[in-house]
């Protein structure tokens, strides 16, 4: 069972970004992951303020730079972003910054993607994909199509690959040719479920189930006392039922629940992130744990 934490990467400075993976270092936790946004909205209105957003890989050399321990992961690169070459290029480089630590996540992008493919020109005018020709394609065939592609390039490479998704492509994906999945949000009963999922596609692609990474992510409010986790989360609105929240023994319980449900890995993506005390909080339940 390992435990790792997101860095804020929603925000343009990247001091701030290697404080939190410095923090996540000494605490000892066993890996850190950055996001891959173009940008990020203020609220769900369609012109609110885009937030920024600190580019992906070039933010990961940095933290694989400064850092020594941890596994430093992508969770995960778009692949509609960038060609399946740039993206190999791209972890392979990483790999030869920080041997043996490097996680390279892949995903398709969520609905909230499309907005920044269109504004960036990855996807122009209509959903189909750049090239195409094809009018009436689906939004997330182009996306499928460049996750595939992403994932062929990566294949036998020094580093793990996972795929992250859980419609039945993406998991048909991962277990036919990746190294571990990741689903992020819900609950410890719809991880479990989803697990077995993946479980069964191992199986029918004739790949053993126990030689495979399953990990989950998701939102976090973190305090060192259950008072302060309270305030917090009354705070920032944090208030539902996926969302992990506590002091350390109650952290270390939830991680504790999704260990049983099947994961390798649970990632933490506390919402005030930028926070690096976050990481202590996070380390101390890991230690729990332990």
């Amino acid at each position: 069972m390992r435990v790792g934490l997101t860095l804020p990467s929603f925000q343009s400075e990247p001091d701030k970004v290697l404080a939190v993976a410095r923090a996540a270092e000494d605490a000892g936790l066993d890996g850190v992951f950055l996001f891959d946004h173009l940008f990020r909205r203020r609220g769900d209105a369609v012109d609110a303020e885009r937030r920024p957003a600190l580019e992906l890989l070039t933010m990961t050399a940095a933290v694989a730079a400064v850092t020594e321990r941890p596994a430093v992961g992508t969770l995960v690169a778009r692949a509609t972003l960038r060609p399946p070459a740039v993206l190999r290029s791209a972890f392979d480089t990483l790999d030869r910054i920080a041997p043996g630590r490097i996680l390279a996540g892949l995903g398709g992008g969520d609905d909230e993607s499309i907005a920044e493919d269109t504004a960036f020109g990855v996807l122009p005018g209509d959903p189909a994909p750049a090239g195409s020709g094809d009018a009436s394609a689906e939004p997330g065939e182009y996306r499928l199509d460049r996750l595939e592609g992403a994932v062929r390039a990566l294949a036998d490479r020094l580093y793990p690959v996972w795929v992250a998704g859980v419609s039945p492509a993406a998991v048909r994906l991962a277990a036919g040719r990746a190294d571990g999945w990741n689903r992020w949000g819900g609950g410890p009963a719809s991880f479990q479920a989803a697990v077995e999922r993946v479980r069964a596609e191992l199986a029918n692609a004739g790949r053993d189930p126990g030689a495979f990474t399953y990990s989950w992510g998701g939102l976090a409010v973190v305090a060192p006392t259950r008072d302060e986790a309270q305030a917090k989360r009354d705070r920032l609105g944090g208030d539902r039922p996926d969302v992990v929240w506590g002091d350390p023994p109650q952290v270390a319980e939830a991680i504790a629940a999704y260990a049983s449900a099947g994961a390798d890995w649970v990632i933490l993506a506390p919402i005030d992130s930028a926070d690096p005390s976050n990481a202590a909080v996070v380390g101390a339940a890991a230690d729990l744990l332990r």
